[in-house]
């Protein structure tokens, strides 16, 4: 490889990578990373400036498939927006001879913004108002971008394929199913995906195994009263006074009827009621999300919602239902082969003291889609670093993170495919080869 000096005793041509040992591909992943820092913090720069909501990531889509022309990578439009491309490997054993890889990754970045109005004051901050890059898609972008970019260089150390999905809509929960069924999970031996998160510190990743976010579903609960005017409230029944009740007697659910071991969460995100300011409301609705980890407590959770509201708005007079509960997604949960390789990926790449350690969240990730039909792991790339005011949490308008991490998330997504196409094949088996099948 022509970028990375070689080891004098190695005895190989051109890339050190079809003989070269282990190191030499970490140390020219290392050099490639540092080659390309300058340009994965100029393009999550760009991406922040023009963010665009889920199923709206056209001008986000032409700048990816742009970069991936420049590295020589093919790709496909398999949905209006995001891509799916295709990066093949050269070493001697990466195809069959029937044209199919011995071995394919899918690599996971979801590519939609938030409707969330920039606060952050930096240079780059979004041109688009009311919409931010506010949970990190910028980055998983520019990560994802940049490992492609290393990769196309090193592509003799390649035992297999790539296929580099850049996923809409991940924020409304959508995208990853919609890309699963125009087939991108074609022939796919396994998946990683990477998430930048502010709850982990700068300069380490996290790839533990099992549950590391959380099923998510939606939920809508339409309550009826009686209106009747603002002075005479002893004539109606206040829809927003049950409303209220039941926003507050929601959380018995995880206080009362839950075990103190069971992680849930019960968010009321909306509450909408009332016509005038002297009108005692005769309706209202709110909406909200939960978020479980255990099967017992995702399949409790509806009856459980649907009493506390019908029996509090009757205490007042009222009557209310769950109008609406949709399952956006199941829960991530790391495979523990797939994590111990991440976790010894991070120790080659970034050394032992990078690797980090995080109980998971409770956030809903749609990568769970993905690991329903292949083993896979999802890491944390850490950027909390107090001392440069990246505290923020994801979803907020102040949210910053820790440039210099990119980099390390974008090596340790080349590592990771560097070794999961070296290994043998899955042994319980692909899924058949489909639309992205090589040939």
């Amino acid at each position: 490889m022509e970028q990375v000096e070689q080891n004098p005793d190695s005895r190989t041509n051109g890339c050190a990578c079809e003989q070269a040992p282990e190191l030499d591909i970490t140390a020219a992943i290392r050099a490639l990373g540092q080659e390309f820092e300058p340009y994965i913090i100029a393009e999550r720069r760009q991406f922040h400036e023009h963010p665009e909501l889920s199923l709206q990531e056209y001008r986000t889509t032409e700048a990816i498939a742009h970069e991936l022309d420049a590295m020589g990578i093919p790709y496909e439009r398999p949905l209006e927006t995001g891509l799916v491309a295709t990066l093949a490997g050269t070493a001697s054993d990466a195809y069959r001879p029937d044209g199919t890889p011995r071995r394919r990754l899918l690599m996971r970045a979801d590519i939609d913004a938030l409707a969330v109005t920039e606060r952050t004051n930096v240079p780059f901050a979004s041109k688009q108002d009311g919409v931010m890059h506010a949970c990190g898609h910028d980055c998983h972008i520019a990560m994802q971008l940049g490992a492609l970019r290393i990769l196309s260089q090193m592509r003799d150390a390649l035992h297999g394929e790539v296929r580099a999905v850049f996923q809409p809509s991940e924020e409304n929960g959508r995208g990853a199913q919609m890309m699963i069924d125009a087939g991108v999970l074609d022939g796919v031996d396994g998946a990683y995906a990477a998430h930048i998160w502010s709850e982990v510190d700068a300069g380490t990743i996290s790839c533990e195994p099992g549950p590391r976010m959380a099923n998510t579903d939606w939920f809508r609960i339409d309550v009826r009263g009686t209106s009747c005017h603002g002075a005479m409230p002893q004539r109606g029944a206040d829809a927003i006074v049950a409303a209220a009740e039941i926003v507050n007697n929601l959380q018995t659910i995880v206080s009362r009827d839950l075990s103190p071991y069971e992680p849930a969460v019960v968010t009321v995100g909306e509450l909408h009621g009332g016509t005038a300011r002297n009108v005692i409301a005769g309706t209202a609705y709110l909406t909200g999300t939960v978020r479980t980890y255990s099967a017992r407590a995702h399949d409790a959770m509806p009856a459980l919602i649907a009493r506390i509201a019908q029996h509090t708005a009757a205490a007042l007079g009222a009557e209310a239902e769950l109008s609406s509960y949709t399952v956006a997604h199941g829960a991530v949960v790391n495979d523990a082969a797939a994590s111990a390789r991440c976790t010894q990926a991070v120790k080659q790449v970034l050394g032992p003291d990078a690797v980090g350690h995080y109980q998971g969240t409770l956030s809903g990730e749609d990568f769970s889609c993905y690991l329903q039909h292949v083993p896979g792991v999802l890491a944390f790339v850490g950027t909390r670093n107090p001392a440069a005011g990246v505290t923020f949490a994801q979803h907020s308008c102040f949210y910053r993170v820790d440039e210099s991490v990119l980099v390390k998330g974008a090596m340790l997504a080349a590592q990771y495919a560097v070794d999961f196409l070296a290994e043998k094949r899955w042994p319980h088996g692909p899924l058949e080869p489909g639309s992205w099948a090589a040939g």
